[in-house]
């Protein structure tokens, strides 16, 4: 969690600011770092144009020989990564393992080992223009700005990095400043892996940092954030048009069907509800239940939620962190007073912890809501589950897809062919059947949203593919002395192409060739 703080020195107040970082689960402070400007920005990416030359040249192997380096960098320094994840997100270190440092070991290894067979080039076979082939190539941008949140700031920066770098182009990451120090580890860790100078720049720093990333004349950007940060980017980059991958929010729906095995619904929904404090894109944030279910249901969800461990870190005796950014309590009580004033009932949890001094919120169950609520229509980002009873799984469907957002949901049932079923009746770029929250961790697996949920997807092949840019190369299989239809025109080659025409397009034979 990071405040501003102006800096005393030679200029006064007017010198370069700094942001003072302090852990969310103890409120000590870890440190300061300072916010880069605009011209800091336009340095950076010169710096990145020049190291872009050189690494583009680099065939993939060579590429990849730098990400299993900075791979092995992140295995050895393991217990010191994920206390610097800890002190920036106060998340419990068995999340900052598991979510945040497997899943970029993984994502270093995947695209390091596939990154060449998914960019090869690929030939194609035309069905008019026999006389050409068609090659597809898929070329390096160039500098791609990140912008990264603070919910995830080791896997959501580096996993976006790997690619784009892996693609041929070099990065300029802006870390959240919430959590700035996370972004400046993967800066250590890269140098450690010997990367080339400027390949990979990390420039710390507030809104106005990020804002001049934008102007800054990057060749692509890639923002994970909040949807109204997320239109500001699209603007910008609508003015300049250049692309952008834009990961937004979600109010992601759970399904849970009248033949959904009990005990693993409940888990499911428990974990999915409140892992990392409930700060996910891909979080539950709503439940429909069947009303055939519902009581045991939302009796065993409550049991679960009770026994469930609060606070700091305790060597892995924790199973729900804090709040890492302070303002996103203020929105969770918001939507917890505006349900209440609407007739939800609390059955546990519902107020921040008393226990600790950090920004620590209960894990809460409500019962009794519906859409009037805000718990129900907006992103709460908090450890907060709101169940809602309902006729059947076709209402449940209803209520799920009532939504200006649609990233991700989860649907539980006995019957896989009926969970696919309702899994492509959803309105979500993702969609997991009898588990939650894994779409993201498969790196095969393209992952983005619908609606507001953002533009473009990350991960596996789509997402690897669009760092880059797309070249059609069009192929003569043999060359003649002239080509018939060029200049000059005649009545005779007008007469011929009609005959082409109605031949393709009218005649038997023509219909046989599949036109």
């Amino acid at each position: 969690m990071a405040l501003l703080q102006p800096v005393e020195g030679p200029g006064g107040l007017h010198g370069r600011r700094k942001l003072e970082v302090f852990d969310p689960a103890t409120l000590e402070r870890v440190g300061e770092i300072e916010v880069a400007s605009a011209e800091d920005v336009w340095v950076a990416l010169e710096r990145a144009r020049k190291a872009f030359e050189d690494w583009c040249l680099l065939s993939f192997r060579e590429r990849g020989r730098y990400m299993l380096a900075a791979r092995d960098v992140i295995v050895q320094r393991v217990d010191e990564i994920a206390e610097t994840i800890c002190q920036d997100t106060g998340k419990p270190r068995i999340e900052a393992l598991t979510l945040e440092i497997l899943g970029a070991c993984d994502s270093l290894t995947y695209y390091a080992k596939n990154a060449e067979r998914l960019l090869q080039d690929e030939k194609k076979s035309l069905h008019l223009m026999k006389n050409k082939k068609l090659v597809i190539s898929y070329r390096p941008m160039g500098v791609i700005g990140i912008i990264t949140p603070w919910n995830f700031p080791f896997l959501l920066s580096l996993n976006p990095a790997v690619q784009a770098m892996m693609a041929g182009n070099a990065v300029v990451l802006k870390p959240s400043e919430v959590t700035p120090f996370v972004g400046i580890a993967l800066t250590q860790i890269f140098e450690a892996a010997g990367l080339p100078d400027g390949v990979f720049q990390v420039l710390t720093g507030d809104g106005s940092t990020g804002a001049a990333l934008l102007e800054a004349g990057c060749d692509k950007i890639s923002f994970t954030g909040s949807v109204r940060t997320g239109r500001k980017v699209a603007e910008a980059c609508g003015m300049r048009l250049i692309p952008c991958t834009l990961e937004l929010g979600g109010k992601d729906p759970m399904i849970v069907c009248d033949d959904a095995k009990l005990e693993r619904a409940a888990r499911g929904a428990v974990w999915g509800a409140f892992c990392n404090a409930g700060q996910i894109c891909v979080s539950t944030e709503r439940v429909y239940v069947t009303e055939k279910i519902a009581e045991p249901f939302i009796a065993r969800v409550v049991e679960l939620t009770r026994d469930l461990r609060q606070g700091p870190e305790v060597e892995g005796d924790v199973d729900v962190g804090a709040i890492t950014f302070p303002p996103q309590l203020e929105v969770i009580e918001s939507h917890i007073m505006d349900a209440i004033e609407k007739g939800a009932k609390v059955l546990t949890g519902g107020r921040r912890n008393p226990d600790y001094p950090g920004y620590f919120y209960e894990p809460t169950v409500l019962v009794g809501v519906n859409h009037d609520m805000k718990i129900m229509r907006e992103e709460t980002f908090g450890p907060i589950l709101p169940i809602q009873v309902v006729r059947d799984e076709e209402e449940a469907l209803r209520l799920a897809n009532d939504t200006s957002y649609g990233l991700n949901a989860n649907v539980w049932t006995r019957d896989r062919h009926k969970g696919k079923q309702i899994a492509n009746q959803l309105k979500s770029g993702a969609v997991v059947v009898n588990d939650c929250m894994v779409t993201y961790g498969i790196a095969e697996s393209p992952f983005g949203g619908v609606n507001a949920s953002g533009i473009g997807r990350v991960n596996g092949e789509i997402g690897l593919k669009s760092y880059c840019h797309v070249q059609s190369v069009a192929m003569s299989r043999f060359v003649t002395k002239r080509e018939y239809l060029r200049y000059p025109y005649s009545a005779k080659k007008l007469r011929f192409v009609r005959k082409v025409i109605d031949f393709l397009y009218r005649s038997r034979l023509g219909k046989l060739f599949g036109n």
